[in-house]
């Protein structure tokens, strides 16, 4: 959004030198994120330093929304905090630091900061501004709503991101179609939540009257969900995906969190009696389906009894991807204070046998693969080996699952390719296409 908001298009450089603005994304969500974003901070102020005329230093995300008091207290070296909450006036506060960071003499930031303050002033209704794609030309993600109206006692989405807000469907279209003008041939529907999309807009606007708009949309190939809350996954909206078919991957991406009914009770999940039916529901009607699912170890008062019914439920569910962490206890989340915190070592020691199973599960999955033709969507070279490209079937999703590596003729970014299996390994396929 904020990329998109400058004129130009922006410039990317690679050196921090070359740079009007040094922009850092970060994550708040869990400790392990909250410390990566600030070694980021600390890194990237110290590699401006010294440079002149110095590179605004901007930070934006759920870090900010979280913890901003403190961070502006402690972190001087940067220049402008952009919260979740003000996702909006992003572009505008860029610009009034660029202009009171003085000019920038003969170079391109000076010329920058003037039309970002034109754009500014000219946009009072802050009508949606345009993207700026920087990502591999294959998909892109559309964020269709913000914000969370859930109360699990682990998580702290709706105390940085606020309440549910969606965004109008006709907004979400003409996102898409721009998109899709670009060449990129797929594109994956992001939310805290999917199912509750349009909930807090009335007048009918629901998921399924989303995808019926964007489900036309020419050079859609692909079109992926992601985050689908277990309890929103009804017949009837599962009937309605069946029925929609291609672009329509099935794919589904279910954060279960755990298996015991107990444990799932303390979380404040709102399906605790057996998130099996879920799974049932979505295979009656997708046998084909791709099902992944992230689960959590170590939650306050998990016995090893309860630890021994997750991992039962994993061998028999057999999960195309999972996605395991250990419990964090963070600040301000009633799972925080509940008895029975359970050791970090024991919590990291049953993600690593849980991840252990599914590794076996997701080599006997793939190998199933080998002989195959699949259409390969072509995402990006690859660093290392010269005419090697990555690349992903429709049962894998972009930065969270395996990848295809894929060679051949016609295997170029943002094509798509018929491609035969040759190998499989624990998480990744080798193809070559032609």
């Amino acid at each position: 959004m904020l990329l998109g908001g400058l004129p130009g298009p922006p410039r990317l450089v690679e050196r921090p030198e070359d740079a009007a603005l040094v922009l850092i994304n970060t994550c708040g969500f869990i400790r392990p994120a909250v410390e990566e974003s600030l070694a980021e901070i600390l890194d990237a102020g110290l590699a401006i330093r010294g440079i002149t005329p110095k590179p605004l230093l901007a930070v934006a995300g759920c870090l900010v929304s979280r913890y901003g008091d403190e961070l502006k207290a402690g972190l001087p070296e940067v220049d402008v905090w952009l919260s979740t909450h003000e996702l909006p006036d992003w572009p505008g506060r860029i610009a009034q630091a660029l202009n009171r960071a003085a000019a920038f003499p003969g170079r391109e930031p000076s010329r920058m900061a003037q039309a970002l303050k034109r754009t500014a002033v000219s946009s009072p209704g802050r009508e949606p501004v345009s993207r700026f794609l920087s990502g591999p030309p294959s998909f892109a993600y559309l964020k269709i709503s913000e914000g969370c109206r859930h109360a699990c006692r682990f998580c702290a989405i709706p105390s940085i991101r606020g309440r549910l807000k969606s965004r109008p469907i006709a907004e979400l279209a003409a996102e898409a179609r721009n998109i899709l003008t670009t060449g990129r041939k797929e594109i994956i529907l992001v939310a805290q939540d999917l199912t509750a999309y349009g909930v807090d807009l009335g007048n009918g606007v629901t998921l399924r009257a989303l995808l019926e708009a964007l489900l036309p949309l020419s050079g859609l190939e692909r079109l992926r969900l992601l985050y689908l809350y277990p309890a929103g996954l009804t017949p009837t909206l599962l009937d309605f995906l069946k029925s929609a078919g291609p672009p329509l991957v099935p794919y589904f991406d279910i954060p279960l969190q755990h298996s015991h009914p107990d444990i799932l009770k303390s979380m404040g999940r709102p399906f605790a009696k057996d998130p099996r039916r879920v799974l049932d529901l979505i295979r009656s009607r997708f046998p084909e389906a791709a099902i992944r699912t992230s689960l959590i170890t170590g939650y306050p008062g998990e016995t090893r009894t309860h630890f021994k019914h997750l991992m039962n439920f994993v061998r028999e569910a057999r999960f195309q991807h999972l996605g395991v962490f250990a419990f964090q206890a963070e600040e301000g989340t009633p799972a925080a204070r509940l008895p029975g915190q359970v050791t970090m070592k024991t919590r990291q020691s049953r993600r690593n046998e849980l991840m252990r199973v599914q590794a076996e599960i997701s080599a006997q999955w793939l190998q199933s693969f080998v002989g195959r033709e699949l259409d390969i969507l072509v995402d990006a070279p690859h660093p290392e080996w010269p005419g090697l490209h990555t690349g992903r079937a429709w049962f894998q999703a972009p930065d969270i699952d395996g990848v295809t590596y894929v060679s051949g003729p016609g295997v170029t970014p943002g094509a798509m390719v018929k491609a035969t299996v040759e190998e499989a390994k624990t998480y990744d396929l080798v193809a070559l296409a032609g």
